[in-house]
């Protein structure tokens, strides 16, 4: 018989974050019951986060010093995040992957889905980073590492000549397909688009027709505000658009994008959003959990899910002064602790 393990608090159950005092019952990584506990110690349960876009290997670059473009900075294959990648050896590039990794279990991430640079050795290296830690990472890969990879994750449709023959061959792996598009302006979204992909990257000045078009064909856009601003392609909340996307019906996932520029910390990528934004709490919370659909996993917490949650102490920190939980959480979480990580996968 398997164990069950039991996680009492208030928690944020289901898409809607409905916060109620009860006992989480869990047998083999599986959310088995959850009952309601008016003694529940004052403990919030919250789903875990999920990252939607990271460059991880890009850890080794961090802090390199923002001058240029994004044809200069991280354009493919002489931009300074490749070159910087092309001189540092594969261990070096497999601890700074694991260390970021670390960084974000720490901050209740139970995952991540990463465009991997380097080929099948990128992706060999980001798959020994990851071993044997809770963690869960959909790889993209990238300069022929598509067939070790779970997808292909191509650049702006604008940098690659084969994007053809790239695509073609993901699909006939049966493996997803995701887009940079739209970062610096919309000329590559309706290309990017035209390939059906499971997932847009940025879309940071995609027009109002190509997100409606994203949302009549239900194609996620993982957004990465803290990257935009600090590579100058956004200057105020309207890029990326993020109230269209929401008011058009485009599903929208929460990414932190190229470590060396910002830190893969979705607390931090939330309260960032929630400032610049004004998007709704529960809106912002929702974005940084739903993109675990990647995985083809779900992490908010109902009865039959897997246990994917992470908790936070408010008996002993001032949130438990909080009037709106899930807005403490959105805004003011970055700088707290985390209790506990159950990541199953």
């Amino acid at each position: 018989m398997d164990k069950t393990t039991v996680i009492s608090g208030k928690a944020l159950i289901g898409e809607k974050f409905e916060m109620s005092p009860v006992d989480i019952f869990i047998a083999d990584g599986i959310i088995t019951a959850i009952e309601e506990n008016p003694r529940a110690p004052d403990i919030w349960i919250c789903p875990a986060l999920f990252n939607a876009h990271t460059h991880l290997g890009d850890t080794i670059a961090m802090d390199c010093g923002v001058t240029g473009d994004l044809t200069t900075l991280v354009t493919p294959p002489e931009g300074l995040k490749h070159r910087l990648l092309a001189q540092a050896s594969y261990p070096e590039l497999v601890e700074g992957m694991r260390k970021s990794i670390d960084g974000m279990i720490s901050r209740g991430t139970y995952g991540c889905a990463d465009f991997r640079e380097g080929g099948q050795t990128g992706v060999a290296g980001l798959l020994e980073a990851v071993a044997n830690l809770p963690f869960r990472t959909f790889i993209f890969g990238r300069d022929g590492g598509e067939s070790s990879g779970d997808g292909i994750g191509i650049s702006s449709v604008r940098d690659i000549r084969d994007a053809d023959r790239q695509v073609e061959t993901a699909r006939n792996c049966g493996k997803k397909v995701a887009f940079h598009a739209g970062e610096r302006d919309p000329d590559d979204v309706d290309e990017a688009l035209a390939y059906d992909p499971d997932l847009i990257i940025h879309a940071t000045h995609a027009t109002k027709r190509q997100l409606r078009e994203c949302a009549d064909r239900n194609i996620p856009i993982a957004v990465c505000p803290r990257s935009n601003w600090v590579l100058g392609v956004a200057k105020s909340s309207a890029h990326p658009p993020i109230r269209i996307m929401l008011d058009l019906g485009c599903t929208v996932y929460l990414g932190t994008d190229n470590v060396m520029f910002v830190p893969p910390d979705l607390l931090s990528e939330m309260a960032f959003t929630s400032i610049i934004y004004g998007i709704e709490p529960e809106v912002i919370l929702h974005s940084a959990v739903a993109g675990s659909a990647i995985s083809g996993i779900s992490c908010f917490i109902h009865a039959g899910a897997r246990a994917n949650l992470f908790t936070l102490d408010a008996a002993h920190s001032a949130i438990r002064f909080s009037r709106d939980p899930v807005a403490t959480i959105v805004r003011r979480a970055c700088g707290l602790p985390i209790g506990k990580n159950v990541f199953n996968w």
